[in-house]
């Protein structure tokens, strides 16, 4: 597995170098809720290994990302009129920034349970780049707060709101815009905001489906193939994959769902693809890297078709495969064949993707409580920790710190005695 981590930390390194203690991307460095950090804390409360508590105006879901001493996250008025970028100060906790990004006159209606400022930002050395979906998209100096560019005509209906979280590679910002009307990725320069290149989905697939099921909420991920980087996109109805420079389309699996949201993950020679929420229900794909045209029939290795998450994204520590479905089913699988070692009926719903350490796993539910469990081939509780609010941001780590956003504040956790 550590060979596994490195190699996904080549690809995204390739991006922007990354130092120790930051979280550029919505599931670290590594973009797949990993990290090296071995005192992260245990146990916690209200009144226990907190550093800071900060509150946060207005509503969002986004991850918070770290660079340096600096925390950015976004928040949005509940009726999508502004959305903000806020920086806040690592040691202190204080807000350091608060910028109105963009003013929306008629936002689109969104579903109750997303928010105008889902998308979490993705950051680099002295850049950071933020993204609502069709209401914009902008890269702010992290130094001096000045907005450099903005984009706000890439645009779909997104029909429940935005989701899709932008990936940095080399010298481009990507994002993935999927609606009800539009399905497509684009590539734009960091420095200036300008399309390099844009790959429409292929409509020939999606002609006489109704729209409510062509939409995905889905973030890429950037793998290795014989020594190439590709970018592997899991947006409705099939995954693809892409030269990351150009957009070409390399390879695509077909399935027969929408509304992709859980991030892939990978292990060895397999990618872990979640195949979104309708209409036959969500299902998880392992497929072999590798291969060119359509390999549906030829890279898919097995499949999960019960009780596999939507929203919350997998980890992978070992040989072994851990989801949590949105009901609290966690399943401990073997990654090579998805035989299933243990199942566990946890408490409350999962909507925030899991976190793992090389011996421990977070697992957090809407109703505040983070429960803790050791890696391995059988069920063992560490801890369970409960805050006052509502967690449905994915956490964030930085140092031996645990950043967790509720719907009201961002806490700083950390182990203090």
């Amino acid at each position: 597995m550590r060979s596994c981590v490195l190699s996904l930390a080549a690809v995204f390194c390739a991006c922007c170098p990354v130092a120790f203690g930051d979280w550029p991307d919505w599931r670290g460095p590594t973009a797949d809720g990993h990290t090296d950090a071995t005192g992260l804390p245990l146990r916690w409360s209200e009144t226990e290994n907190i550093v800071w508590k900060t509150g946060i105006h207005d509503f969002g879901h986004s991850t918070p990302v770290v660079w340096g001493d600096q925390i950015w996250l976004t928040t949005a008025k509940e009726d999508g009129t502004v959305l903000y970028a806020v920086c806040v100060d690592l040691e202190s906790g204080e807000i350091a920034r608060d910028i109105p990004v963009f003013e929306v006159l008629t936002p689109q209606h969104i579903n109750p349970l997303n928010s105008y400022a889902t998308p979490s930002a993705v950051i680099e050395a002295g850049r950071v780049y933020v993204h609502f979906g069709s209401f914009g998209t902008a890269c702010i100096d992290t130094t001096s707060g000045e907005i450099l560019w903005r984009r706000t005509d890439l645009n779909c209906d997104h029909m429940q709101g935005p989701a899709s979280s932008p990936v940095l590679f080399e010298n481009l910002v990507i994002l993935t815009i999927e609606g009800t009307d539009k399905q497509f990725m684009a590539a734009l320069d960091k420095k200036t905001g300008e399309t390099v290149w844009r790959y429409d989905r292929p409509s020939d697939l999606y002609q006489g489906i109704e729209g409510v099921y062509v939409k995905s909420y889905q973030t890429p991920v950037f793998i290795t193939v014989d020594g190439k980087p590709q970018l592997v996109s899991n947006g409705a109805l099939l995954a693809t994959g892409h030269d990351p420079r150009t957009g070409a389309e390399i390879w695509r699996v077909r399935y027969r769902d929408d509304s992709t949201i859980s991030r892939i993950v990978t292990w060895q020679d397999l990618m872990f693809v979640n195949t979104g929420g309708s209409p036959g229900g969500t299902q998880l794909y392992a497929v072999r890297k590798g291969g060119a045209g359509d390999v549906t029939d030829s890279h898919v290795v097995w499949k999960m078709t019960k009780d596999v998450p939507h929203e919350s994204s997998p980890v992978v520590v070992g040989d072994l495969l851990y989801t949590m479905s949105e009901k609290g089913v966690l399943i401990c699988a073997e990654a090579a064949t998805g035989n299933q070692v243990w199942s566990q009926r946890m408490k409350g719903e999962f909507w925030a993707s899991m976190l793992a350490t090389s011996d421990r796993i977070y697992l957090l539910n809407k109703k505040g409580t983070t429960t803790v469990i050791a890696t391995g081939p059988e069920y063992r509780e560490l801890a369970v920790n409960q805050l006052d609010g509502e967690l449905w941001a994915s956490p964030a780590v930085t140092g031996d710190s645990l950043l967790l956003r509720t719907k009201s504040h961002l806490y700083r956790i950390e182990q203090t005695n």
